[in-house]
């Protein structure tokens, strides 16, 4: 049997595949190459590598082969046969900035052929130059940054209260999912089966709406929560009030919300001034995502309300308040795991892109 030469590694060389094989921005293939040379620097034979990485024994002979002929140069892709580049890199540069800095007079963005037309070139070479550069002018992403001036105080406050939660006290999140809509669609879908997925018809009934008041215990994920008919301050209220006959007493109470007028309103806050164990902290305006609440409503959409089928009001808060129950039932809390310094030192290139386009 032909034994496979073994491979020795330098700390350097060691440290760098070690850093390839265990990362997820590389390419996989350069993944799997690295983890070939580092299990053949511990003495496995190809076929071991092979079974261990679930591939062909030849592939994990070809790459121990070459790095020991190349090291590091030998786990690089040999350049391939195929036609030559029609177009130089001048031309490349010209289209991609194209792309990046002009409109075409018509249209509100590019696409393959009418930047072919203007640029003299098929639209197949548009497609892969914009593939190679990862551009796609037909999609775009909305956003909203937060212009508080306290946006990182509250956020810090925010987190900390997530990371850190104090003793002897529940942290609530707290807002409102308003007008939810009780749909009925015009016809019955049709069901799922064996490589069709299920329908509904996109057009709708309307029989009234309703508004969830919710408090999410970011401790054990239970929610403490109400349907109303109307999303005033008069309902918020009521909802505080309820909060606070559904909790224990000696625990002081620590609510985030969000900036809406009705949770700054005056009858609001003597009532609270009279109940000391709440203590509001409010989110940064335009932040909605550092409210754990938002994410007990989107799988709350998910589950229960975007497919539901409701010809009532009534209908749909009896939707809710079973699945409402079913939560409180088995309940899974969502765990915050960012600190406001990670959260912060991502947001400021983005905003430094913000203002400087202004």
């Amino acid at each position: 049997m032909k034994i496979a030469k073994p491979v020795n590694l330098s700390k350097e060389e060691n440290a760098k595949l070690k850093k390839v094989a265990h990362s997820n921005a590389s390419p996989l293939r350069d993944v799997v190459r690295a983890r070939i040379i580092l299990l053949a620097a511990e003495g496995k034979s190809n076929l071991d590598i092979a079974n261990n990485l679930n591939i062909n024994v030849n592939t994990a002979a070809k790459w121990r082969k070459r790095f020991l002929q190349h090291r590091f140069k030998g786990l690089q892709d040999k350049p391939r046969n195929g036609p030559k580049r029609i177009y130089n890199a001048g031309k490349v540069a010209e289209i991609v900035n194209t792309t990046l800095q002009t409109k075409p007079p018509k249209d509100t963005h590019w696409s393959t052929r009418t930047l072919a037309e203007k640029m003299g070139v098929s639209h197949m070479t548009i497609q892969r130059i914009w593939k190679a550069h990862n551009l796609q002018p037909h999609r775009v992403r909305t956003f909203k940054l937060s212009r508080d001036p306290r946006f990182v105080e509250k956020l810090t406050d925010v987190v900390g209260l997530y990371l850190n939660p104090p003793e002897h006290a529940l942290v609530l999140s707290v807002d409102e999912k308003s007008q939810i809509q009780a749909l009925d669609r015009t016809q019955p879908g049709l069901p799922l089966k064996p490589g069709k997925c299920g329908t509904m018809t996109h057009d709708y009934k309307r029989y009234g709406t309703t508004t969830l008041f919710a408090a999410l215990n970011v401790l054990d994920g239970t929610v403490i929560g109400t349907c109303m008919k109307r999303h005033r301050h008069q309902e918020y209220l009521a909802f505080l009030k309820l909060i606070d006959r559904q909790t224990p007493l000696e625990l002081d109470l620590h609510l985030i919300v969000d900036n809406y007028s009705t949770h700054k309103q005056e009858d609001v806050q003597k009532w609270l001034s009279k109940h000391p164990r709440f203590h509001i902290h409010f989110t940064p305006t335009s932040s909605s995502w550092s409210n754990l609440v938002e994410r007990f409503f989107s799988t709350l959409t998910e589950k229960c309300l975007r497919r539901g089928i409701f010809r009532s009001v009534l209908e749909l808060t009896s939707a809710i308040d079973l699945y409402l129950e079913r939560n409180n039932a088995e309940p899974r809390p969502f765990v915050w795991k960012k600190t406001a310094d990670e959260i912060i030192a991502k947001l400021e290139p983005i905003y430094a892109e913000f203002y400087n386009t202004m």
